[in-house]
């Protein structure tokens, strides 16, 4: 306001008019009388400190209502670390809380993130501990088997460093894959070539041991005629996983760190078989030669006089072999076409995310003291449960908002080995859902996991798994369409938690203007909408400080002045002359049911039908729906449906993948043609792809698992393994070619497999024994490893067995 000099100093102006305290309100002017008497507001109104409008609440267990807050991790953060962050700063702000208060956190994703990482940890090591023993066993060596383990740790540093570098975090997707027998396979042929040949040299068979020198000589040897194997297997290996870093949307953010993880595994196991090995092999393995049979050279006896029996009638009846092969690929190929699809095998996250619905226009009292009742009926008759949070409709910042009749409830569950009411959380979910329709009647439910809930709300809008969308124009119309498809949802097996969304059915006042009355009076629509805002929900009209904190200065009519419609009525109106009148000279009012919301997507109205999937794979349970709504609903023009959720997102993966499978074939084939410079030999190995895709199949439908993305990675990391063991024996038939030692074709094959069933059987073994601990885990997270592991275990056996027969 200005200022002015005195006494040499600068004096400045400050009026003071801001209100500081709430007393001071009461003692303003409001008006005045005729005779000029102040009225103020303490004598027409009460002044007093209330809360504003709440649209949500948060209630935990049975103490009632509490003040939530949610931490959000920006894009790319690592969880882990965000959240041990967290849990300091809130130690940091316990210490200044007011006596009795407290910060509880009730759903915290590192029991989930400790889960998983343990799954994977434990796989891994266990996977570790089976390859060194089939190598050791098979090698017969027990330095030959710790030098190939070896690569084991190195290949994983060298991958670790890799991923820090790359920003890839350790996660139950980049860390699910690593199959350390596949990592080593290179390895294993180079080093079991060394010991065939210094077992199998006449040169050596009357000497006891031979020199540095010598043993340098075989190491190199040794290492030079496998090199073309060795490599090749393993760049295929590495190549093959390229197109899964094609795969776009969720798929590709789930799946693009594995196949990175893998590839810079890879990449290491191949630089360490390069130089490593050959390097450690001619330094530590034994430099005797006269070699004594072990169990390990007893075994491969007879396993070698068997098959060499069994290949021999296998030669004779080549045609019949052939046309077998053929037939159970055609079977394979039949039962993959029948076979039932998900996207994602669904994660057991180890807490429940509960979507509760009320009737529509369900005030928040009610839904509050409902939802409260649920909760601690829940609380009470199942042991499994920690403790139950529920969040109500919409907070002061709507991050995730909902109606007031609805809210999600967090059931954070004890660890499953303490659970006693079920054995599975699809069989807890049920058991629950009843307790909630005896407790609350007519209260819909839709149990999932908290990630999952999340997941599913931000591909499609809408919570459950599966999203049917009607599309059309009239919403009674849209109504009565999604009433049918519910109906029609709720027969078919394996729908759970069926969610109608209601698009009319919401009781409200209208007000209807009359136009003409208005014009007698001199009253805009703005007016008189402005008068009706202030006296229900409350106008603005200031601010008070107090301290550092600020209110908010509300307007309203008293509770009393609002408790009906007839309150809505009598509302009284300012003219323009300055008279008031009651609202119902100038208008209807009227409560009557009108739209609850309107949705659009695509500038279309649209309303969805959803359901979660429960014992029953996404693919067939869309399919069986898609065919019933066919011959059960006939849509006007205009009015369509589509399905969405997770059936959407398979849909459009599989197409993806349809895509990444040729060019992953391609590059296999075009890396074999490149090896063995021939057509021809590059077909003979290639065979090994449809063979191996028998047994991955098969396994699938053994282990009762529906096709998902998980299990097409799967294949497309078996076709890279499978052709390993056709490269060692395409090698072999040529360099006993080469040499001119045999040259009748049969002789060839009888000698080249005989020699090289060792390393045949042994990167087959390793390769998919490394996956078993994944294919029969049980842990958080295994779920997602499983259909990989199986298909990747069940068609390297039938790609080995098959191989060996029907490739010579």
């Amino acid at each position: 306001a200005g200022y002015r000099g005195l006494d040499g100093s600068l004096r400045r102006f400050c009026l003071a008019a801001a209100l500081g305290h709430r007393p001071a309100l009461g003692d303003l002017a409001a008006g005045y009388t005729q005779a000029g008497t102040p009225v103020l507001v303490k004598n027409i109104a009460e002044v007093k400190l209330a809360a504003a409008i709440r649209y949500g609440a948060l209630t935990t267990d049975d103490r009632g209502e509490a003040v939530g807050g949610i931490v959000m991790m920006l894009k790319g953060e690592n969880a882990s670390n965000v959240i041990d962050n967290v849990k300091n700063k809130v130690s940091e702000i316990e210490k200044i809380l007011p006596e009795g208060l407290t910060i509880e956190p009730f759903l915290d994703r590192t029991k989930m993130v400790d889960n998983a990482i343990g799954t994977v940890e434990k796989n891994l090591i266990e996977g570790a501990l089976i390859v060194v023993l089939v190598l050791v066993l098979f090698l017969g060596n027990l330095r030959a088997g710790l030098i190939v383990a070896s690569v084991i740790p190195l290949s994983m540093l060298f991958a670790i460093c890799m991923m820090n570098a790359f920003g890839v975090s350790g996660n139950l997707m980049s860390l699910g894959a690593l199959d350390f027998g596949l990592i080593v396979d290179g390895a294993v042929i180079i080093v079991e070539a060394l010991l065939h040949h210094l077992h199998s040299e006449k040169k050596y068979q009357l000497r006891t041991d031979i020199s540095q020198q010598e043993m340098d000589r075989e190491v190199t040897g040794s290492a030079s005629r496998m090199m073309n194997a060795a490599v090749f297997g393993q760049i295929i290996i590495l190549i093959v996983y390229l197109p899964i870093l094609s795969l776009q949307g969720i798929e590709g953010k789930m799946f693009k760190p594995m196949a990175q993880t893998v590839a810079f595994a890879i990449l290491g196991a191949f630089i360490l078989s390069l130089t490593y090995v050959p390097m450690v092999s001619a330094l530590f393995i034994s430099k005797k030669v006269n070699h004594q049979p072990n169990i390990s050279d007893r075994i491969m006896t007879r396993l070698e006089a068997g098959y060499q029996k069994l290949l021999s009638r296998a030669l004779i009846f080549r045609k019949g072999i052939i046309a077998v092969a053929i037939v159970l690929f055609s079977l394979a190929v039949l039962l993959f076409t029948r076979m039932g699809g998900e996207f994602i095998p669904q994660l057991e996250e180890g807490d429940f995310a509960v979507e509760t619905r009320l009737l529509l226009g369900t005030n928040l009292t009610t839904t509050t003291e409902t939802i409260q009742k649920i909760s601690v009926a829940l609380k009470e008759r199942y042991p499994e449960v920690n403790r139950v949070v529920s969040r109500i409709g919409s907070a002061e910042i709507p991050t995730d908002p909902m109606p007031i009749e609805g809210g999600d409830m967090i059931i954070v569950l004890k660890n499953k080995s303490e659970w006693t009411s079920a054995a599975s959380f699809s069989e807890l979910a049920e058991k629950m859902a009843a307790t909630v329709q005896e407790v609350a009647p007519g209260v819909t439910t839709g149990f999932q996991f908290p990630v999952q809930m999340r997941f599913n709300e931000l591909m499609t809008g809408a919570k459950q798994d599966v999203v049917c969308k009607i599309y059309g124009e009239n919403l009674d119309k849209l109504a009565q369409y999604a009433d049918q498809l519910g109906a029609i949802s709720h027969s078919v097996k394996g729908t759970a938690d069926l969610y109608v969304e209601k698009v009319t059915g919401m009781p409200q006042i209208v007000i209807d203007y009359n136009w003409a009355e208005m014009a007698k009076y001199g009253l805009y629509v703005q007016d008189i909408n402005r008068t009706v805002n202030a006296a229900f929900a409350g106008a603005v009209a200031g601010n008070i400080y107090e301290g550092e904190k600020r209110f908010d200065l509300v307007v309203r009519v008293d509770a009393t002045g609002r408790k009906d419609i007839n309150d809505v009525r009598n509302l009284l109106v300012a003219t323009a002359s300055g008279a008031q009148i009651p609202l119902y000279q100038v208008a209807s009012v009227q409560e009557v049911e009108g739209p609850n919301q309107i949705q659009r997507e695509d500038a279309k109205r649209r309303i969805i039908v959803g359901f979660n999937v429960r014992g029953r794979d996404v693919q067939s349970i869309v399919n069986e729906l898609q065919q019933k709504v066919s011959t059960q609903i006939k849509f006007d023009p205009g009015y369509y449906v589509t399905y969405g959720g997770a059936f959407e997102n398979l849909q459009q993966a599989k197409s993806r993948l349809a895509v990444a499978v040729p060019v992953a074939l391609l590059l296999i084939f075009g890396l074999l043609y490149f090896a063995f410079r021939s057509f021809k030999e590059g077909i003979i190995i290639f065979t090994a792809i449809p063979l191996s895709a028998i047994g991955g199949v098969f396994a699938l439908i053994l282990r009762d698992m529906p096709f998902s993305i998980s299990a097409g990675v799967g294949f497309i990391a078996l076709f890279g393994v499978a052709v390993l063991n056709g490269i060692v024996l395409i090698s072999e038939f040529n360099r006993i070619q080469k040499q001119g030692e045999i040259s009748d074709p049969l002789l060839l094959i009888m000698t080249g497999t005989k020699n090289r069933l060792r390393p045949v059987l042994m990167t087959a073994a390793v390769a998919s024994l490394g996956f078993l601990p994944m294919a029969l885990s049980n842990g958080a997270g295994a779920e997602v490893q499983r259909p990989l592991a199986t298909v990747v275990i069940g068609g390297l056996l039938t790609a080995t067995l098959l191989t060996l027969f029907v490739l010579p």
